[in-house]
């Protein structure tokens, strides 16, 4: 409506002057500014209020969110145990009990159990979260259940530790939310230590190959070395040899010939040499 009121009184203005009114062309400029600074003040006015609205609106989202965070119930104990410890090898599945007693007189209904790997330095930040398990049993007073959940590592996980956090969600008879923190701690995802792989195999099969190769080329080169070598002479010396055929000799110079050298011992001949030398 002040926008209006302004232009009504320019256009009054306006029609004066062009009536032989005394309304100068300065005037009309003045005018025409003060006519932007009013908008100027109008639109500062808008965004201010349109930032006072938003921080309203986020202060109520926040008070909302903290009015819906769930907190456990003082009559409600939860337990875990690991099936096969407290050892988490990647790319294998990994077993956990939960154990619930109801220990006021309220009835609570499980709703679900979830677990997530959470980052070891801001547990806020989630690394890996798993399906969550509906359950939708219900707990009488002085009663406990008993929960299984499974969830497999990933891989590309092993060797490093991560915040592993598993949540109970449960109501009671009004409907209330309740969450219990059944585990929040850090640990270590171990690598799965597998028998032999095809990698494996095939580097057995390489050396297997590689040591063969080698005993084959010392085989072969100990072959040439032999070949290489020169026979070794042996002297045998003089013998008699029984296959001639001496029966065409006569009989007078066979006994001739064996009485001009008898066989004598080497001692004999030692004797007979050292008289021939004195």
């Amino acid at each position: 409506m002040f926008l209006w009121s302004v232009k009504l009184l320019l256009l009054l203005l306006f029609t004066l002057h062009t009536s032989g009114s005394a309304f100068t062309a300065d005037d009309f400029e003045h005018a025409k500014d003060s006519q932007f600074i009013v908008e100027e003040d109008n639109d500062n006015e808008e965004q201010e209020e349109i930032l006072d609205s938003e921080t309203d609106a986020s202060n109520t989202v926040d008070e909302s969110l903290d009015a819906e965070e769930t907190t456990s119930h003082p009559d409600a104990d939860t337990t875990i145990m690991f099936v096969s410890g407290q050892d988490f090898p990647a790319n294998a599945i990994a077993d956990f009990l939960v154990g619930f007693t109801n220990k006021g007189e309220d009835v609570f209904t499980m709703q679900s159990l979830e677990a997530s790997f959470r980052y070891p330095q801001d547990f806020q930040f989630y690394i890996q979260n798993f399906t969550a398990l509906p359950l939708n049993i219900i707990v009488q007073p002085d009663q406990q259940a008993t929960f299984q959940y499974s969830f497999i590592p990933d891989e590309s996980m092993a060797g490093r530790p991560f915040g592993l956090v598993i949540l109970l969600n449960y109501v009671d008879n009004n409907g209330k939310a309740f969450q219990n923190t059944v585990y929040n701690q850090t640990v270590t995802i171990s690598e799965i230590e597998e028998g032999l792989d095809g990698e494996t195999i095939f580097m057995y099969m390489f050396l297997a190959g590689l040591m063969a190769l080698i005993m084959f080329g010392l085989y072969h080169a100990l072959q040439s070395q032999i070949k290489k070598r020169p026979a070794v002479k042996v002297e045998t010396g003089t013998r008699i040899m029984n296959d001639v055929d001496i029966s065409w000799i006569p009989q007078e110079a066979l006994s001739i010939f064996s009485k001009s050298s008898p066989k004598a011992s080497p001692r004999k001949r030692t004797k007979r040499a050292a008289g021939v030398d004195q």
